[in-house]
């Protein structure tokens, strides 16, 4: 039985925390571009019980005005409201693009045609869309050297690939690009720059949904797999969410459903996949917090740091390793070690007589008890260096961050979140294997 005031008491912290979590969200509803927005996409017959909101943890998102029971249809957009390449060939950039030899890619169309209606402003067809897209994104394409430097190393990689496979594009496209001059009274040259390419072709990569079309005549024959979903791509990624999402032929709309249902007044979150951060830092420029896909790589430089170098065979070793490849997806994860890398150092530990047992080790054999510690041993060794690397480097973030202006404050707060959510899993790691190292 209650004491006298429990209930009371339970319903004024019920409404205290309510109250909380109500004054941690901000609703942009009645701001002039989402209102805009809105009555763009009813003209095209779309409307959603869905609301845009700035989140205190994730920025802006979309809340649920209404209980989504589970499996029940969260947004379904018109195929009207989508902006693919088939609405780009209508356009009056459609014959240029048409005429165009050798034909440029559906990512490229979309880019090109993204830059001319944000050149036109308010005259654009795709105005309300265009004004809420970020003016900047935090993908390794924005990040300038130094900012690179601060990333894992097995990332730093993948980041160069990335500017580098942007830089290409923008190099290939120059005389394209100055094709589309009669469109413009501006020079194309002021127009299509480095900076506005950037920013489209991270507005492509990062906000599209995927949906197949068929293959233009009019376009290469890389794959056409891009369609800008306006409101829809304003729902966050939650790697603990599930939904179905796809093109629904017979309604003609792209539609998400959610598996687990949404409450009322929650964010309505979607699922990209099964990301770890660095992919979703790479791809789309943010991490997920807690995020239990995500690992920690071992790289070929940081795994020769344990190994031995009197090892007459170690070259021979990494080799058998590359060959099959096993030199790839090492990793780290809250539990510990990956049987990949685990596996990889029982290859490296074996002693030279033991060369027969290359092949069976790769296979899943077991080692003997002493070349087990050293695998053990070896690990925390990495683990250590890993540990080592962060810290360094979340100092000099720190250090860094003073003074950073805005856009640049927010692209090294992104590394830092990645760092620390890497940290974390070093942590764990570092227990399960000093654990294992005991017993």
């Amino acid at each position: 039985m209650n004491k006298p005031g429990c209930r009371a008491g339970r319903r004024a912290r019920e409404k205290r925390k309510k109250k909380q979590e109500e004054g941690s969200t901000v609703t942009l509803s009645h701001e002039a571009q989402f209102v805009l927005l809105r009555r763009w996409l009813k003209g095209k017959g779309f409307t959603s019980s869905l609301i845009p909101v700035n989140f205190h943890d994730t920025g802006r998102g979309l809340m649920a005005t209404q209980t989504i029971k589970a499996k029940g249809s969260m947004i379904s957009l018109p195929e009207k409201c989508l902006l693919t390449t088939k609405a780009v060939l209508k356009s009056y950039m459609g014959d240029y693009i048409k005429r165009w030899q050798p034909p440029v890619s559906p990512l490229l169309a979309l880019c090109c045609f993204l830059i001319a209606e944000r050149h036109h402003g308010h005259a654009s067809e795709w105005s309300p869309y265009i004004s809420i897209l970020p003016k900047t994104y935090t993908c390794p394409v924005y990040f300038s050297d130094d900012i690179v430097d601060l990333l894992p190393r097995s990332l730093q990689k993948r980041a160069a690939e990335q500017k580098e496979q942007f830089q290409e594009l923008y190099c290939s496209s120059l005389m394209f690009f100055r094709s589309l001059q009669p469109l413009f009274t501006q020079p194309t040259e002021e127009l299509f720059t480095q900076d506005a390419l950037r920013w489209a072709w991270c507005s492509v990569n990062t906000r599209t949904v995927y949906m197949e079309h068929d293959q233009s005549d009019y376009l290469s024959r890389k794959k056409d797999i891009y369609a800008l979903a306006p409101y829809l791509d304003l729902l966050n990624h939650c790697p603990n969410v599930q939904v179905e999402a796809g093109f629904n032929r017979q309604t003609r709309c792209y539609e998400i459903r959610s598996v687990q249902g949404c409450k009322k007044f929650q964010q309505a979150f979607i699922n990209y996949g099964p990301h770890d951060n660095q992919r979703l830092l790479l791809e789309y420029g943010f991490v997920a917090s807690s995020n239990p896909h995500s690992v920690v790589y071992v790289d070929l430089g940081t795994l020769k740091l344990c190994l031995d170098e009197k090892d007459k065979q170690l070259t021979q070793k990494l080799h058998y390793l590359r060959d099959n490849d096993f030199l790839r997806n090492l990793t780290f994860g809250m539990e510990g070690p990956s049987w990949r890398l685990m596996t990889a150092l029982r290859l490296l530990s074996l002693k030279p007589e033991q060369y027969s047992s290359w092949k069976s080790v790769l296979l899943g054999a077991a080692v003997s008890q002493d070349r087990e510690e050293w695998c053990i041993h070896s690990a925390l060794k990495l683990c250590c260096n890993l540990t080592d690397d962060n810290v360094k480097a979340l100092e000099r973030l720190s250090q860094i961050k003073q003074g950073a202006n805005p856009s640049r404050l927010e692209q090294l707060c992104v590394v830092e979140s990645l760092r620390r959510e890497e940290q974390r899993i070093l942590e764990h790691t570092q227990v399960a294997l000093q654990n294992l190292w005991g017993q």
